[in-house]
Order: structure tokens, then C-alpha cells, then sequence
């Protein structure tokens, strides 16, 4: 079960090196997104998109809609 992050533990957790993935897909990713967030579309998500994220820092998954 996804565990909500409330915005100051987020910049908190971005401060220290976490990773902000945005699985929205690439359209609403292009019209407005997180400042220094990554890309990937949660249907195109697997090992090969993923294969580019530091596996020693943590992982912050974001979708708009609480997917």
C-alpha cells in the first residue's frame, strides 16, 4: 500500500538524495510537472524504464490522481 508523503517530509526526503518518479502519462508530464522529476509513464512502467534510477537512493513515486 502507497504511503502519502505530506509536503514538507517531501522536500525533506528530496533534500536527502530521494529520486521523484511522476507516472502520469507523458502528456500531462509535459504540460506541468514537479521541478526535477522523472518521467515515466506508469503503463510503460518495468525494469527496462526504470533501469536508469539510483537503486542505492530511495524512490518517491507521484501520480496526480493518488494512483
Amino acid at each position: 500500500m502507497p504511503t502519502p508523503i505530506a509536503l514538507p517530509a517531501l522536500r525533506t526526503l528530496l533534500d536527502q538524495g530521494a529520486q521523484l518518479v511522476e507516472v502520469l502519462p507523458a502528456q500531462e508530464y509535459d504540460e506541468m510537472h514537479l521541478p526535477g522529476a522523472v518521467s515515466i509513464p506508469l503503463k510503460t512502467l518495468d525494469a527496462a524504464t526504470t533501469a536508469g534510477l539510483d537503486r542505492v537512493r530511495p524512490v518517491i513515486v507521484y501520480c496526480w490522481d493518488g494512483l
